[in-house]
């Protein structure tokens, strides 16, 4: 049965440890590549360079924040859905009208939806 996400390469960007876990435990099960989990802005940069089909992203990484990668990946019409804290935050709201917010903790079965209408949206 094809839900959508076999061999799909998904970049996991969280510094969390234990959510990244979570995350990769839940899209491996659903047959997916998992680029990471990785944590830094630059370790996520080289990733998407690499070439990924998908991310999930958390905003805010112990100060630093993502936008670049969302930027790069946005641009490049590469689906992803950012989960953070700050999803509700009417500023974050604002930067990101455009992205795909779900906020912490993440919905798995949320996330897994809105991430394969993005996919699905892309191609």
């Amino acid at each position: 049965m094809n839900n959508g996400f076999e061999n799909k390469r998904v970049l996991i960007l969280e510094d969390d440890p234990l959510l990244a876990l979570d995350l990769e435990d839940f899209f491996t099960d659903l047959g997916a590549r998992v680029i990471g989990p990785v944590s830094s802005v630059e370790q996520a940069m080289r990733a998407v360079s690499e070439g990924i089909d998908a991310a999930v992203l958390d905003l805010n990484l112990r100060g630093v924040y993502s936008y670049p990668v969302i930027e790069r990946l946005d641009k490049a019409g590469t689906p992803l859905v950012v989960c953070s804290g700050y999803a509700e935050l009417p500023e974050t709201q604002a930067d990101l009208s455009n992205v795909v917010l779900l906020p912490k903790p993440c919905d798995l079965g949320l996330l897994q939806r809105r991430l394969l209408e993005q996919i699905d949206k892309a191609s």
